[in-house]
């Protein structure tokens, strides 16, 4: 692994699965609500408790302190358009998980990483060689795979992860082009905020919230917004506490826990979707990793 001097490796690499585990807990609540609420309102409620946590990282932050705590960005309209993007890529998630099993959506928005390589050509003007092409096309041949477009088993539902999975991709090449001095966080709180009114804006659009049924579902719509929040709050420690290549691998580890959990909650097992195409999605991303990975090293 490449370290910079006083990363903490170990305890990142720890966030960052941790964090995996608490966006799959958020996950599983919002399934479990799904037939009760929907994904417009679900993701207000996300975004509405994940301006806290942004609140204490871009607190903590000390590149934003150092700059003398600024609150205004100088491309905020590209700040706030990424929440756009986020907005509809929550809604289509959170559609999918209430219509699809657990894992198999979870695993085709993990084309996301195969996109912001295809968009890096238009948006950032990179140029990318045989070899990252090479796992763009295991990865979407993966796609194809969990999706079996053509067969029985087929339906449009399958296309409201993978626009998600699109969605989030742009978000994160968006952020690459905002200036590099700016803080991550306050990038983020930015993106949270014009999320939340995109949202509020969605669920008011399609009829208005639907008043919370009982306690319990308060406490699940509560824990939800504080899986989700905690875990954006683990991966910002975690990629400051060390390079975000030494991370990204881990990543795909998501997929087995995601299939645990959807499992151990709904009993379900989508072994026929997700295999062998999860197989080709991780080896595309693991391929563009490695070569992100060389390209660094060479001087």
């Amino acid at each position: 692994m490449n370290g910079r001097s006083g990363d903490n490796v170990i305890l990142a690499i720890a966030l960052s699965l941790l964090a995996l585990v608490l966006f799959d807990l958020m996950g599983l609540i919002i399934k479990l609500l799904s037939p009760r609420y929907s994904a417009a309102e679900l993701s207000a409620y996300r975004n509405f408790f994940g301006i806290f946590p942004s609140l204490i990282a871009l607190w903590s932050s000390r590149a934003w302190r150092a700059a003398g705590r600024p609150w205004r960005l100088r491309q905020w309209k590209l700040g706030f358009l990424r929440g756009v993007y986020v907005t509809f890529a929550q809604f289509l998630f959170y559609y999918s998980l209430g219509v699809m099993a657990f894992a198999t959506a979870s695993t085709i928005t993990y084309a996301n990483a195969i996109f912001m390589t295809a968009l890096a050509v238009p948006l950032l003007g990179e140029r990318v060689g045989g070899m990252r092409w090479l796992a763009v096309l295991l990865g979407f041949a993966g796609v194809l795979m969990v999706m079996k477009p053509g067969s029985e088993t087929f339906t449009l539902d399958a296309l409201a992860p993978l626009g998600a999975a699109f969605l989030y991709a742009l978000a994160g090449v968006s952020a690459r082009l905002m200036d590099p001095e700016v803080p991550s966080p306050l990038i983020n709180l930015y993106s949270v905020i014009s999320a939340l009114v995109g949202a509020l804006a969605l669920a008011f659009y399609a009829g208005g919230f639907t008043p919370i049924a009982d306690i319990r579902d308060l406490a699940w719509v509560a824990a939800m917004g504080a899986f989700g929040g905690t875990a954006v709050l683990c991966l910002v420690v975690s990629y400051r506490m060390t390079e975000q290549s030494n991370l990204a691998p881990f990543s795909y580890f998501g997929i087995p826990i995601a299939f645990v959990a959807g499992w151990l909650a709904f009993d379900e097992a989508p072994w026929g979707d997700l295999f062998p195409g999860a197989l080709f999605i991780v080896a595309g991303g693991l391929l563009v990793i490695w070569r992100e990975r060389r390209l660094a090293r060479r001087p």
